[in-house]
């Protein structure tokens, strides 16, 4: 068997485009993507699943319909699934999400 370590706080540093996720592993059922981020992007839901978003570098807002989530450096939040988001950053930030295969 061959074991990887996956470094993404340098894997980072290769996304080129914003707002494209991209695959950097996966576990069970689930990948994990990262994404650079600037400005905003549409509302939206996840009707099937949860969604987990990791802030590497920056500051993600994820507004939704009720308030507004702001999540630094280091932090973490899980959108339940159904729930309306619209994702955003004032600065570029660099995010990792954790979603099912199908996603």
């Amino acid at each position: 068997m061959q074991y990887q370590i996956i470094k993404p706080m340098e894997e980072r540093t290769k996304i080129t485009e914003y707002w494209s996720p991209k695959y950097i592993g996966e576990m069970n059922d689930y990948q994990f993507k990262l994404v650079k981020m600037i400005g905003e992007y549409e509302w939206h839901a996840h009707e099937e699943t949860d969604k987990l978003f990791v802030v590497l570098d920056g500051v993600m807002i994820i507004d939704l319909r009720e308030g507004q989530v702001k999540i630094a450096k280091g932090e973490m939040f899980v959108v339940p699934k159904g729930l309306e988001i619209k994702p955003s950053a004032e600065s570029e930030c660099h995010i990792m999400l954790m979603e099912p295969k199908q996603a």
